[in-house]
């Protein structure tokens, strides 16, 4: 097997992590080398995958430099060739979609989005939000719904990060199982230290149609509600509260020396052989976003955000937007897969991910006991 696929089965525990929840016998991962495919187009986001009512086809949603695509076909390795999506008004900042949940024949997508700071004078970066949108057309057109999820901090004008000087952004999306909330997990790179990591929010599905202002942010144990205001021509903005990471950063995304040491870009689903959510991570060591590594995290409910395990590294160095693609025939998505499925970075696949559950007596489990990765002392 090639090195560049051993997987550290080793817990990493971080010493300014919250107390993550103990788990008896944690799974994990391991990456098993396959032949290289690619989605049907390029990619700088999260590409998610939905199914038609009847099973029969399955779309693809690829994004890149703001823009994106869609492609179908009977199964996931067997799409047509991309074409573009249409807008009945684009988002301001371009759109990467980075998840998309069916309600029977609508489709309500949710996108990455990149403007720039009102508070700084066109220093290159972008302030990332989150926005929310619906298509009646099975994905080919899309109409806006605004922005469900924006920074209450101001940008770092003179920030050394590469990409971006705040806001949030790099997220992914899952429905519950009685599909009552919309749980987003997604990355924040507002100046503070304490509020850089993966956070989670969530928004109940019946207001799914009228998203602006509906999410609550999990912070100190709380879900807190978006705060109202009215300007003077009666428009109405929303401020977010700031989320308590699930994975929070240890070294700033704005570091002077240019050090980083933060997780960002989550990828969830649901996974029906461990009976668990499952979080693919990047981590990042600079403030130039080099790739350090890419963790796993598992956890058995989406309401309790405590219960996130310790991140576990799957794979040194890697390329950015891990995620999964089930293989369950007519039900294997982004956010569903099983015992075994492709592993993506960034488009494309040369592995599998196989989830096992480690036994009482394993030897693994032996070795799980030590500290390894970065933060471990």
């Amino acid at each position: 097997m090639s090195s560049k696929f051993i997987v550290a089965l080793i817990s990493v525990v971080f010493p300014a992590m919250p107390a993550f929840a103990q788990q008896r016998l944690p799974p994990h991962a391991t990456l098993i080398p396959a032949a290289e495919i690619s989605l049907p187009g390029p990619a700088d986001s999260n590409s998610p995958f939905v199914w038609s009512l009847d099973g029969s086809q399955v779309q693809v949603f690829t994004s890149i430099d703001g823009q994106v695509q869609q492609a179908s076909g009977p199964t996931a390795f067997t799409v047509g060739t991309p074409t573009a999506v249409a807008w009945v008004l684009p988002p301001p900042g371009g759109s990467w979609m980075e998840s998309v949940v069916r309600d029977q024949d609508v489709l309500y997508g949710y996108y990455h989005s990149e403007v720039t700071s009102p508070d700084c004078d066109n220093n290159g970066r972008v302030r990332p939000r989150i926005g929310a949108a619906r298509s009646t057309d099975e994905g080919r057109t899309w109409e806006d719904l605004g922005v469900i999820l924006e920074s209450s901090e101001l940008s770092l004008c003179d920030t050394p990060n590469q990409y971006d000087d705040g806001g949030v952004g790099d997220f992914s999306v899952i429905l519950d199982a009685d599909r009552t909330y919309l749980y987003v997990l997604y990355s924040s790179y507002g100046p503070s230290l304490a509020s850089q990591g993966v956070s989670i929010a969530r928004m109940a599905w019946a207001d799914r149609d009228e998203p602006e202002g509906a999410l609550a942010v999990w912070q100190s144990g709380l879900w807190l509600p978006a705060s109202a205001s009215t300007d003077s021509d009666g428009a109405t903005a929303w401020t977010y509260p700031a989320g308590t990471p699930i994975y929070p950063a240890r070294r700033s995304w704005h570091s002077a020396d240019g050090i980083a040491d933060a997780f960002w870009g989550p990828s969830i689903h649901w996974n029906t052989y461990l009976r668990q959510y499952v979080m693919l991570l990047n981590h990042t060591s600079t403030v130039a976003v080099n790739q350090e590594g890419i963790y796993v995290g598992f956890s058995a409910r989406l309401d309790d955000p405590g219960s996130w395990t310790a991140p576990q590294k799957v794979l040194s160095g890697g390329g950015w937007y891990p995620e999964v693609l089930g293989l369950d025939p007519a039900s294997g998505t982004d956010k569903e897969a099983g015992q075994e499925a492709r592993f993506y970075m960034t488009g494309h696949s040369s592995a599998l991910i196989r989830f096992e559950r480690l036994p009482l007596t394993s030897p693994l489990r032996k070795k799980s006991q030590g500290r390894s990765g970065p933060g471990a002392q």
